[in-house]
């Protein structure tokens, strides 16, 4: 089978700028996210609510609308083309931020975050698939890496800006923010971004093409590990992301310097996809997810230990996340691009399958995580520990299996020869 990144149309942008253009794709999903946490006081203060932890139900509604949302978006740009995809995305975010904005209750706004679930897939989806039009093994891991680590930049400033926004206005106005933002990246697209996915090299869209690329997914044991793998890891972030804001100014009592803390964090998450992106040529893939994921779990263990036997201070606390956040920052490039490497030729259904089906599992973890916070770090650390302990497991379940298998395929030739 064709690696279409072999055949994608010359770039009329530089590598940097692609990258950028790229990242900031796939950051609606961050801004979308964390633009709205210091709003969330502000949101129980204004919308009836059964209980505090259900604010951290806009975090999972927009999570669950773009698990279903990927299903739609990547067979769909593997069938008219990434552009077609990005836009009518971008246009259906832009609805749900207007139902968001005149909420006026719980469930509306759920629903407004549901359908931004929904709009933000189409540039998710895209921006991976474009990415895997271009580049294939550790070329694309490079890219990924240096596109992660742009993309926690904006989480590192997103809540600064909500913040901001507070300052000057109420929450409903960073839905305002959000348009601009879209409105952006849309400009930015028509001018720059080129069609990477050429006429012949599209799929029909129809049951039979989604159901072939599906088997073409599940049939592939490492993809399938590494997809798991990705809602686990996944999974216990978003139950930090449920929990953060109340983790920091209701526990530590940090109030608005819930933000600085927060985006240190974030950028300590981008210098370790950086670091990645210099090792992944020299280590691989492999060896870097399994020395993070490594990290996480020894890390875990230790703070939930210290956490049973003293009273934990902030300053631990960030210690223990700023390592957390380091060995996620070598672990998500990689598991991505590892998952998407053998699926060069149904890019599009399988990072909407791959996507979709993580997605979907990390939402239920990470809300069930969020839900179970109860004033103290116990429900996320263990969280951390548990889920990493199993993806472990995985990851070298897969490892062995793909060693297996290039062996014989080794064998296999050299016999044939």
């Amino acid at each position: 089978m064709s690696d279409y990144s072999t055949h994608a149309p010359q770039s009329r942008i530089s590598t940097g700028e692609f990258t950028l253009l790229v990242a900031l794709m796939m950051s609606i999903v961050a801004i979308s996210i964390d633009a709205l946490l210091p709003a969330l006081d502000a949101i129980r203060a204004d919308i009836a609510m059964s209980h505090p932890n259900q604010a951290q139900l806009v975090v999972s509604a927009l999570f669950f609308g773009m698990a279903i949302g990927q299903l739609i978006c990547g067979p769909l740009s593997d069938a008219t083309g990434r552009k077609k995809v990005l836009n009518g995305g971008i246009a259906l975010f832009l609805v749900g931020t207007v139902i968001c904005y005149f909420a006026n209750d719980i469930n509306s706004l759920l629903f407004g975050r549901f359908v931004q679930g929904l709009g933000v897939s189409g540039p998710y989806v895209s921006a991976i698939s474009i990415v895997r039009d271009k580049y294939s093994g550790n070329d694309m891991a490079r890219i990924m890496s240096l596109v992660m680590m742009i993309f926690v930049m904006v989480p590192a400033l997103a809540p600064s800006l909500g913040q901001a926004v507070l300052w000057v206005g109420s929450w409903r106005d960073i839905f305002l923010l959000y348009v601009g933002y879209a409105l952006l990246i849309v400009v930015w697209i028509f001018c720059r971004l080129e069609e990477t996915l050429p006429k012949p090299h599209r799929i029909p869209m129809s049951k039979k093409g989604f159901a072939a690329g599906f088997k073409e997914v599940i049939r592939n044991v490492p993809t399938v590990c590494y997809m798991i793998c990705m809602g686990l890891f996944f999974g216990s972030f978003i139950g930090y992301l449920n929990s953060a804001q109340q983790i920091f100014q209701d526990l530590f009592k940090t109030g608005e310097l819930f933000t600085l803390y927060f985006g240190l964090l974030a950028i300590v998450f981008g210098a370790a996809s950086l670091v990645n992106s210099r090792l992944v040529q020299k280590w691989g893939m492999q060896h870097l997810s399994n020395s993070a994921v490594l990290g996480i779990i020894v890390s875990s263990a230790l703070f939930l230990v210290l956490h049973l036997a003293i009273e934990v201070q902030l300053w631990m606390f960030l210690i223990y996340a700023a390592v957390l956040f380091f060995c996620f920052g070598l672990v998500f490039g990689n598991i991505n691009a590892m998952a998407m490497e053998p699926m060069g030729h149904v890019a599009g259904i399988a990072a909407a399958i791959i996507g979709s089906v993580s997605s979907i599992m990390s939402m239920c973890i990470g809300t069930v995580i969020g839900q179970m916070y109860n004033g103290t770090l116990i429900p996320v650390t263990a969280g951390f520990f548990i889920f990493g302990c199993i993806s472990m497991a995985i990851l070298t379940f897969a490892n062995t299996y793909k060693e297996k298998h290039q062996q014989q395929d080794q064998n296999a030739a050299s016999s044939f020869d």
